[in-house]
């Protein structure tokens, strides 16, 4: 099971609950032993968050920074530090 969280609707947080297959290297050379499905276009590997909700919050840290787009996040229901949506606009390409 997963559970990445979207983006708001009407100022409540979302949370899906993803169940994902988890699949094994028969490999005996593979450095990975197991590996977990991946949703395209809404899951990433470790991700906490959805593309979507990531999209969003580097769009307010684009356009506030810091600080400023910590506290627009916060107001439209998706909480995060600064320090999150500055690692965030940094990822983009």
């Amino acid at each position: 099971m997963r559970f990445p969280v979207d983006v708001p609707s009407a100022g409540r947080s979302v949370v899906l609950h993803l169940r994902v297959r988890r699949f094994t290297c028969r490999n005996a050379e593979c450095g990975r032993l197991t590996f977990v499905e991946q949703i395209p276009g809404l899951t990433r590997r470790h991700g906490q968050r959805t593309e979507r909700l990531r999209s969003t919050l580097a769009a307010i840290g684009l356009a506030l920074a810091g600080r400023a787009g910590a506290r627009l996040a916060d107001i439209v229901g998706a909480p995060v530090s600064r320090s999150t949506v500055l690692r965030l606009v940094d990822a983009l390409p």
